[in-house]
C-alpha cells in the first residue's frame, strides 16, 4: 500500500511582493519544488520571468517546473482582468478537460504523492481570484493532502 503524503501542497501568488520576499517565504516553508502554473511564464515584475525565477530558486535550493498546460487560456485571463470571475471559472473548467491539462494535472499529482514539498505559483495573491486554487483542489482530492496558501510580505 502506498504511503500517504504528509506534506501539504502549498500555493503562492506574487502580486504585490518582491521576488526576494517570495523566495524567503518558500524557503521558510521548506518548499522543494516550485511549480509555475502560469500559461505564460513571463512577467514585467523583476525576478518573476521563467529564467530569472528559476535562477533565484536555484540559489535557494528549490527546483522549478513550468506546467504551462495548467495555466489559464488567454480568454480566461481577459475575463479575469475585466473582473468577470464567472466567465474565468467557466473557461478554466473547460480547459482542465483538455488532454494537455489532464496530463499535467496527473504529473503534478504524482509529484505531490511522492512526498515532495511542492508549491504552485501564479500571479494573483488572493486564491479566490486565481485558477491555482482549482488546480490545488483537484490535487487535494486526488492525493489526499491539505492545501496551505502562502503569502509573502507586501512591498
Amino acid at each position: 500500500m502506498a504511503k500517504k503524503p504528509t506534506s501539504p501542497l502549498f500555493t503562492i501568488g506574487y502580486e504585490q511582493a518582491k521576488s526576494e520576499a517570495v523566495l524567503k517565504e518558500l524557503k521558510a516553508a521548506k518548499v522543494e519544488l516550485l511549480v509555475d502554473v502560469r500559461a505564460v511564464a513571463a512577467s514585467r515584475r523583476p525576478g518573476f520571468s521563467k529564467r530569472q525565477l528559476a535562477a533565484g530558486l536555484d540559489e535557494y535550493g528549490i527546483g522549478y517546473l513550468h506546467l504551462r498546460g495548467l495555466g489559464t487560456p488567454k480568454e480566461g485571463r481577459l475575463a479575469a482582468r475585466s473582473g468577470d470571475l464567472p466567465s474565468l471559472w467557466r473557461i478554466y473548467e473547460k480547459h482542465l478537460k483538455t488532454p494537455e491539462a489532464k496530463v499535467e494535472l496527473d504529473e503534478l499529482t504524482a509529484l505531490v504523492k511522492s512526498g515532495r514539498r511542492v508549491c504552485l505559483l501564479c500571479y494573483e495573491r488572493d486564491t479566490d481570484h486565481c485558477h491555482r486554487r482549482r488546480v490545488a483542489q483537484r490535487v487535494q482530492n486526488s492525493a489526499g493532502v491539505k492545501v496551505k496558501n502562502l503569502a509573502a510580505p507586501l512591498f
